[in-house]
């Protein structure tokens, strides 16, 4: 069994036995998200936030700061690769791109957990609202940009990580966004 599925497996089961809730906290100056439980990281993954920066005005492609919660999540039992557009699965697989390269295509892969700002003025509310900007965490075909800041304001993952994560993460999970 790889390494990371025997994680979630091990995860799942405490948070079964032991209703934990596991929390989410993304450090951007890291470009990493690690899986807390109980105080402690069980987990980490590196990611790709936004290339412009941090902020949270529409239009800006700025990652959001602060708190949320996952509100939705989408593609479960979608095969790993597979390309959503307006979160719809379309059934296509993506080209997955090992080198550094920025392409046109901004394709979202595999899994979505869409996000809900949870700070009034700060990531909720007009003109700031993370999940009205459709804020996510999802896998992109785009894999050699991982770990360096080349997203348009959503938080990319390896497709492998994020469906790993999808299986233990579910709505109303909290994620910390922070620098």
């Amino acid at each position: 069994m790889h390494q990371k599925t025997f994680l979630a497996l091990i995860l799942t089961i405490s948070l079964n036995l032991f209703s934990s809730e596991v929390i989410l906290e993304i450090d951007v100056s890291e470009q990493r998200l690690y899986v807390i439980l109980d105080n402690s990281v069980i987990s980490s993954y590196p990611i790709s936030s936004s290339e412009y920066g941090e902020g949270s005005i529409v239009n800006s492609f700025k990652t959001p700061l602060g708190n949320h919660v996952i509100k939705e999540m989408i593609g479960e039992g979608a095969k790993i690769n597979t390309i959503f557009k307006s979160r719809i699965n379309t059934s296509r697989q993506a080209d997955i791109i090992k080198d550094p390269a920025d392409l046109e295509d901004d394709y979202v892969t595999s899994r979505i957990m869409w996000l809900d700002g949870a700070d009034l003025g700060i990531n909720k509310g007009k003109g700031i609202d993370s999940f009205s900007r459709y804020i996510y965490i999802h896998g992109t075909h785009e894999e050699g940009l991982i770990g360096l800041k080349a997203s348009h304001g959503c938080i990319r993952m390896f497709n492998s990580d994020v469906i790993e994560l999808y299986s233990v993460v579910k709505k109303g999970t909290k994620v910390l966004i922070k620098t």
